[in-house]
């Protein structure tokens, strides 16, 4: 057995393995199962160091077709699927064993001073999870599908007292499963729409959450009760779900006014169908007749009291249902449903609920009925909170043209001034502005049907409308007035999202601005949203340049927030991975300035990171539980605010490393060119992972490229380069001024600067150099492989000096779960990395041949070694 490895889990893996070695067997042969087990035995051997192996691996590699390679791609891209699903399954058995809110509420009674007390933060708990869906899923829907029913099997296999017989029945059922995994393409024939994203963060609900919630806020209530005597209310709605999935617009053609309409409707249809299941199942065993007075007067002299509102409520969901289903289908342009707000779900349900206390049933009230009312506040009539989102410059083109249709000249060449008294003066008028014969570019006019969409909508299907690269005041007035002209009666939530280093460190002074404007602080009711991007910002600047300036404004939005009386919700745009903001969720909290959790916690849960967080019962509901503890503890027992010493520290370095990530990234003319030999960041366009364009701009550079598949390109060849470059030199350079143990002593008690190094010690070990390597040797001209020599250098030097300051030998000493993670998939890693290098070195070969065929086994091996890079690290972008 490997050193270190839990023993429960290497088992595991290894019976996985064997039954798709089984698989492998039975359908290709006794030559392939031992040519895949060799490749292996000399992955493990090349992950360890042994040049040997490696040498002989890429030899194999070279000798094999396309169709031979993409054998071997399938093989290991679907070993490492199954080593997720064994991690999954330990991590759902140590769930048990681990309660996080049970840990702070000891942490709690520890304290001698609180920041507030218990009882008010859970009145202030609020948790908000924005489902989206940029490009970072690289597992299919289908594959999902039957990986959920694998995990399944894989817990049964845990039962206690589990007889031969049903043992025997579970493997033969996961020894299938695993069969129709392998016969199953594990890439997309094309990419999904705005649509099938939509339905996809549906299923996610459907899935798990349906029943996580209400499991996760039944023992939450329990522990509060016990522990504190609190109970929460009927109506709490402390965890609630958004979505972008059809709403965010920015930089994708393919979201339309049409498609956000659609999406709406399915949403509501999906949770009316829900709904009508859990009110079913209550219609069913509600039977009894004594009820209350108040109960009896809404139903008259029904035998069966519970029974006949519960029908009421059934007959009102299908006229629902069946009214979308007829809206969509084209049978009718009228949409007839049956109920429009939640407050219709809850009244009956709620009433049944009281009836059956008072009556002495509350043993029946708090079971399944209760379930089904914490559903009702949690996911209400239309399921999840539609965001929408849109760039600045797309509002802005609007007024453009507009303005010189109207003869007063472009409104992109004013001054922040006079577009700022142009808008408010329009958001004052009681008459139209936009003309109703204009005719507006195609781009204008697809702004201004969305804002119809949304003005026609009930507030309660929507979350808040975001506006990417907000810098100016102006930005937000805008659409406010957009939002006006369209017709809407509500006030829609708008947040500026600041995402470049410029845009957060003037974050402050664009809210302040805003704030002072008499009717804007009137007009939005003493709550302000504002989003903070990490994605843009650290691809700008650089992981620690742009912490700082995330960490910065936050700090100074909710001290401006505090002195205007207003309530700040701050909106974080993380992803799962380290180069865009990714932390687990207790210490990306607590990194956070105090008092930034006082307006509830907004944050996105994206791509991959959703299957993994959320994907399985057991397993959502032990992330909620700790977000949820992870607040409370943010709210009751902050973190210290930063000396001074301290800031002027990390200032000092968050500039320096600024400097040297943009010395490579921005100054060197050959960066752009390395990077596109050195990683497969051509070749991801092909891989058809989310609706939108992996690029803003179709013909731009490196500048123009998402985070998305900037963070992406550089995982697939381990440089991991975004989430290290440039912050370890500044670290050294620190030191080198006489700042160590001050900067020991911000490790010791700051946790924003120890999470740094949280994040940077993970970097290290998704990172390898070794593979690094092998990609420069075959792909980068050698004019051209100073970068990676260099860049390499800083990296082991980075890792280094990390160790040092933590006065660790390795990285993860102190994580042996995420460090065993990593060992298991080394070594079905290892020949993906270097079979992926061949294809690549084929692939381009092919395409300077311009009379060589397209040869879709190598394309197909391409984007199988790609997708099984991206599973083994867990995350892509």
């Amino acid at each position: 057995m490997q050193k270190g490895i839990d023993d429960s889990l290497l088992e595991m893996v290894r019976f996985l393995g064997t039954e798709l070695g089984n698989i492998i067997q039975e359908h290709l042969g006794d030559e392939w199962l031992e040519k895949i087990e060799h490749i292996r035995i000399e992955g493990r051997k090349s992950s360890l160091g042994d040049n040997n192996s490696t040498e002989q691996l890429q030899n194999a590699f070279k000798g094999m077709s396309n169709d031979e390679l993409l054998t071997v791609g399938r093989a290991f891209s679907q070993f490492l699927n199954l080593a997720n699903l064994a991690e999954q399954e330990d991590t759902v058995a140590k769930c048990f064993d681990k309660n996080p809110v049970n840990d702070f509420f000891a942490k709690l009674k520890a304290s001698e001073t609180t920041e507030m007390s218990i009882v008010e933060a859970v009145q202030k708990l609020s948790i908000e999870l924005v489902l989206t869906a940029h490009p970072t899923e690289v597992t299919r829907r289908t594959l999902i599908y039957k990986y959920a029913r694998l995990a399944e099997c894989l817990s049964d296999l845990h039962v206690d007292n589990l007889s031969d017989t049903q043992r025997e029945s579970v493997e033969t059922r996961i020894a299938e499963l695993i069969s129709q995994a392998w016969h199953t393409d594990e890439i997309r024939a094309e990419r999904p729409t705005p649509v099938d994203e939509a339905s996809w963060g549906f299923s996610v609900i459907e899935s798990s959450l349906w029943q996580a919630v209400p499991d996760f806020i039944r023992k939450f209530d329990k522990q509060l009760s016990d522990e504190f005597n609190i109970n929460l209310p009927l109506n709490s709605n402390i965890v609630r779900f958004a979505s972008w999935m059809g709403g965010d617009r920015d930089g994708n053609p393919f979201v339309t006014s049409k498609v956000t309409e659609k999406v709406l409707l399915l949403a509501k249809k999906r949770a009316t169908a829900l709904f009508l299941n859990d009110i079913q199942t209550l219609f069913v065993e509600l039977s009894m007749e004594a009820c209350s007075q108040e109960l009896r007067s809404q139903v008259g002299d029904a035998k069966e009291p519970y029974r006949a509102l519960l029908g009421e409520l059934k007959q009102k969901l299908t006229v629902t249902e069946e009214g979308i289903d007829a809206y969509l289908n084209g049978e009718t342009s009228v949409l007839n449903v049956g109920i429009e707000n939640q407050i219709e779900l809850t009244e009956p349900l709620e009433l049944c609920y009281n009836s059956l206390n008072s009556v002495g049933m509350s043993g029946i009230a708090n079971s399944q009925l209760l379930d089904t009312i914490r559903r009702a506040y949690c996911f209400g009539i239309n399921l999840l909170k539609l965001d929408i989102r849109q760039d600045s410059d797309r509002h802005a083109q609007v007024f453009s043209e507009l303005t010189q249709y109207l003869g007063m000249g472009d409104y992109n060449e004013w001054s922040e001034e006079d577009k700022q008294a142009f808008l408010l003066k329009e958001l004052d008028s009681k008459r139209p502005l936009i003309p109703r014969k204009w005719s507006p570019s195609a781009d204008v006019q697809e702004v201004l049907e969305s804002c119809e969409v949304v003005a026609q909508q009930n507030p309660e299907a929507l979350g808040i409308y975001i506006i990417s690269m907000a810098r100016r005041p102006s930005d937000v007035l805008a659409v406010h007035l957009l939002l006006q002209e369209a017709g809407i009666q509500w006030a829609m939530p708008v947040a500026p999202l600041f995402e470049t280093l410029d845009d957060l460190n003037n974050a402050h002074d664009s809210i302040s601005q805003l704030l002072a404007i008499d009717w804007y602080r009137e007009f939005i009711q003493k709550h302000q949203y504002v989003m903070i991007g990490y994605s843009d910002s650290a691809k700008d600047a650089g992981a620690l340049a742009a912490g700082w300036a995330q960490y910065q404004s936050q700090e100074s939005l909710v001290e401006l927030a505090q002195s205007y009386g207003i309530s700040l919700t701050l909106f974080h745009g993380r992803g799962g991975t380290i180069g865009r903001g990714g932390l687990p969720a207790h210490g990306a909290i607590l990194s956070q300035p105090p008092g930034s959790c006082l307006g509830g916690l907004r944050v996105t849960e994206q791509g991959e990171t959703i299957r993994y967080k959320f994907g399985t019962e057991p397993v959502a509901q032990h992330s909620l539980a700790l977000y949820a503890s992870a607040i409370l503890e943010a709210l009751v027992l902050p973190p210290p605010a930063p000396k001074d010493e301290w800031r002027k520290v990390v200032a000092d370095m968050a500039a320096d490393a600024r400097d040297n990530y943009r010395g490579v990234v921005r100054d060197d003319p050959n960066f752009v060119k390395y990077f596109r030999s050195a990683t497969p960041e051509m070749e991801l366009s092909k891989l058809p992972l989310g609706s939108r364009p992996s690029k803003r701009k179709p013909n731009g550079g490196v500048e123009s490229l998402r985070a998305i598949p900037w963070i992406f390109a550089w995982a697939q060849n381990r440089l991991v380069l975004p989430a290290w470059l440039g912050v370890m030199k500044a670290v050294q350079a620190s030191i080198d001024k006489g700042n160590e143990n001050t900067m020991r002593e911000m490790m010791a008690s700051w946790p924003f600067f120890s999470s740094r190094l949280s994040m940077l010690e993970m970097v290290f070990m998704k990172s390898n150099r070794h593979i690094a390597e092998k990609y420069d040797e075959r792909l980068v001209e050698e004019s051209m492989r100073y970068f990676g020599e260099n860049l390499r250098a800083e990296l082991t030097q980075s890792r280094d000096l990390l160790l040092t300051l933590l006065d660790q030998k390795e990285v993860m000493e102190n994580d042996l779960s995420s460090k065993e993670s990593m060992t298991i998939r080394s070594g079905y890693l290892e020949p993906l990395h270097l079979m992926q290098v061949e294809l690549l070195a084929r692939a381009r070969q092919n395409a300077e041949d311009e009379t060589a065929a397209l040869d879709v086994a190598l394309e197909r091996a391409l984007m199988v070694s790609i997708a099984g890079v991206a599973t083994g690290l867990r995350n892509t972008g």
